[in-house]
C-alpha cells in the first residue's frame, strides 16, 4: 500500500476514534454545567434571596437553621453584609430576567452606607446588631478585611448597576484605607484599627493566640480580590498600583517556596511560626500556624484573575506559582479515597512530610476547589495530577456530602467527617453565599464557554453640559450574559458602566473617545466609531 495512503487511513482512523472522544467530554461538561445550574439557583439563591433580606432594619438576616428557619441572633458583620451585596449584584447579571437580585442589592447597599459606614471617622464598622448599631465583639473596631468585602460588594454593585453612590462609596473606602491601613515602608496593610483609624499595634498583653497586631494572608488575599473588582469599574492610576503591590506581595512574599500561604506576619513581614515549639503549643496556636489547602486554592485563582485584570499578559511567573499551590494541596491535602480538601495540615520539625491537623473538609475551600481545579484542568489538560478527574470526583464529593438536597444550601462542613453539621446553622456571620455561588457560577462559564463577543455600540455622540460631557450611544447585545460597556479615551480605559452613559470631561479638540461592549465572561466588542470635542 502507498505510504501516503497508509497515513490517511492512519489519521481517519485516529480522527474516528479521538471525535466521539471530543463529543463525551463535551456531553460530559454539559452534564456537569447542567447540574450546577440547578444547584446554584435552586438550592443556593432561592433559598436565601429574597428569604434574607431584613425588611424591618435593612441588609441582610445573617443567622438561619440548618433548615432555613430565622436563628435568634441577627448581629451584622460588614464581611457578610458586602458578601450578599456581591453575590446578589453578580445574580443579577447571571440571571438577567429575575429583577429581584438588582433590587436585594441595592437593599443591601443602602444598609452599608446608611449604617455601618463611620459618617464621623469614615471606614466600615466591623459588627453592629442587627439595626445597625455598633456592638462590642472580639473584632477590633475596623478591619481591612471588612473594608476590602465593603470595596468587593460596592464595586459588584456599581457593576450591575451603574449606580455611581456606591462607585463612590467604593472609592471613599479605598482612600480611607490609603489613608489609615496602608504601610509605605514594608508595602500592604495593617488588618486591626480603632474607631479613628489608629492601627493597633501589638503588645505583650495580647493572648499569645490572638492575632491582634499582625499582618496576614487572609486580609492580604481579599484586599488582592476587592482591588481586583474594584479595577474593572474604576481604573485608577494609583489602584493599580497597590492591586500589582499586593499580587507581588502575595505571590513571592506570602506564598512559601513549597507553594502554601503563610498565614502571619510580623508588620515587617517577618512570618509568625510555632514550628520551634512542642506539639502542644503548636496544637494551641494552630490557628497562627498551619497550612490552610482552601486558602491556598483559592489564592491561586485570585492571583491568576488580578494578573488578568491588569493585563499582565501570559505571566508565568504568577502562573507557576498558582499551579504550585494547586499541586501542594492536591499532594498533601486531598482526600484520595472519597475526594475533598482537608481544613488544615502542618509541618512537624521532627516528622517526615506534613500532617493533617484536621481532616474536617469546610464548604468553601470545596467551592474553591471546584474553581481552582477546573480552571487548572483547561491550562495544563495534560498534567499527570489529572485536574479534570479530581474536579469530577470533588463535585461528586459536594453533591454527597456538602450539598443539604432536603433543606438547601451547603451544610458548613462535610457530613463524611462531620455529620453534625447537618443540623449546624446553614447561615451565620461567616457563611452565606459567597463562596459556594462564585465557584458555580465561574464553572458554569468555564463548562460552557461563551467566545462570542457583544455587538459593537452604535451611534456614539458626546453632548457637552454645564460640567463635563455627556457620552451617550444605543444599546448592545449579547448572545448570552450581557455586563456593560468600557470607556476609552486615546485609547486607555477610564472607566465602566452598565448603562449607556457615562460622564466625561470635555478635554481638548485632540481627545477621542470610544466604547467597547463587554459580556459576562470578558468578551469585549470592537470599539465603537471615535467621538471628539
Amino acid at each position: 500500500m502507498h505510504k501516503l495512503v497508509q497515513n490517511s487511513l492512519k489519521l481517519m482512523l485516529a480522527g474516528s476514534l479521538i471525535m466521539p472522544q471530543m463529543l463525551l467530554a463535551q456531553k460530559d461538561k454539559q452534564a456537569i454545567a447542567k447540574q450546577m445550574e440547578r444547584s446554584a439557583r435552586v438550592q443556593l439563591l432561592d433559598k436565601w434571596y429574597p428569604r434574607s433580606v431584613d425588611t424591618a432594619y435593612g441588609g441582610f438576616l445573617s443567622a438561619f437553621t440548618y433548615d432555613f428557619k430565622v436563628a435568634p441572633d441577627q448581629h451584622k458583620m460588614i464581611v457578610t453584609q458586602a458578601r450578599h451585596v456581591w453575590s446578589n449584584a453578580k445574580a443579577a447579571l447571571f440571571y438577567p430576567n429575575v429583577p429581584y437580585f438588582k433590587a436585594d442589592a441595592k437593599h443591601g447597599f443602602l444598609f452599608l452606607r446608611d449604617k455601618m459606614w463611620d459618617k464621623q471617622n469614615g471606614g466600615f464598622y466591623t459588627y453592629t446588631d442587627r439595626q445597625g448599631n455598633v456592638a462590642e465583639n472580639s473584632f477590633a473596631p475596623k478591619e481591612s478585611y471588612g473594608n476590602s468585602f465593603a470595596i468587593y460588594g460596592l464595586a459588584a454593585y456599581y457593576q450591575a448597576s451603574g449606580d455611581t453612590a456606591a462607585l463612590n462609596l467604593a472609592k471613599q473606602t479605598f482612600w480611607w484605607l490609603e489613608k489609615h491601613a496602608h504601610d509605605p515602608v514594608n508595602k500592604g496593610y495593617f488588618q486591626h484599627m480603632e474607631m479613628d483609624g489608629t492601627v493597633i499595634k501589638r503588645t505583650a498583653d495580647f493572648p499569645s493566640t490572638s492575632d491582634k497586631g499582625y499582618k496576614d494572608q487572609n486580609t492580604s488575599i481579599h484586599l488582592l480580590e476587592a482591588f481586583t473588582e474594584l479595577y474593572t469599574v474604576w481604573p485608577d492610576s494609583l489602584l493599580r498600583e497597590r492591586l500589582k503591590e499586593m499580587l507581588f506581595l502575595v505571590r513571592d512574599k506570602i506564598t512559601t517556596p513549597k507553594g502554601y500561604l503563610t498565614l502571619f506576619f510580623q508588620p515587617d513581614w517577618t512570618p509568625v511560626s510555632t514550628r520551634d515549639s512542642t506539639t502542644t503549643s503548636i496544637l494551641k496556636h494552630r490557628y497562627l500556624d498551619h497550612v490552610s489547602f482552601g486558602h491556598d486554592v483559592e489564592t491561586a485563582y485570585l492571583m491568576l484573575e488580578a494578573s488578568h485584570v491588569l493585563g499582565l499578559g501570559h505571566d508565568e511567573a504568577t502562573l507557576k506559582i498558582a499551579k504550585r499551590m494547586v499541586d501542594h494541596s492536591l499532594k498533601n491535602g486531598w482526600d484520595n479515597k472519597v475526594g475533598g480538601f482537608y481544613d488544615e495540615g502542618y509541618y512537624f520539625k521532627d516528622q517526615p512530610g506534613i500532617s493533617i491537623i484536621k481532616d474536617g473538609k469546610n464548604w468553601w475551600a470545596q467551592a474553591e476547589g471546584l474553581n481552582s481545579l477546573l480552571m487548572m484542568s483547561t491550562l495544563y489538560p495534560k498534567d499527570e495530577l489529572k485536574y479534570y478527574d479530581k474536579f469530577k470526583q470533588l463535585w461528586t464529593y459536594v453533591q454527597t456530602y456538602l450539598i443539604d438536597h432536603q433543606h438547601g444550601d451547603w451544610y458548613p462542613g462535610g457530613i463524611d467527617k462531620e455529620p453534625e453539621m447537618k443540623t449546624a446553622l446553614k447561615g451565620q456571620i461567616w457563611k452565606g453565599t459567597y463562596h459556594n455561588f462564585r465557584a458555580l457560577m465561574n464553572c458554569i462559564n468555564q463548562l460552557k464557554p461563551d467566545k462570542m463577543p457583544p455587538s459593537v455600540p452604535q451611534k456614539i455622540t458626546l453632548k457637552k453640559l454645564a460640567t463635563g460631557a455627556r457620552l451617550q450611544w444605543t444599546a448592545s447585545t449579547d448572545n448570552r450574559q450581557f455586563m456593560g460597556y468600557n470607556i476609552y479615551s486615546n485609547g486607555k480605559r477610564i472607566g465602566y458602566t452598565p448603562l449607556t452613559w457615562f460622564m466625561v470631561n470635555t478635554g481638548d479638540a485632540n481627545t477621542r473617545y470610544t466604547v467597547r461592549a463587554v459580556d459576562l465572561q470578558g468578551n469585549l466588542s470592537k470599539p465603537s466609531n471615535t467621538v471628539s470635542k
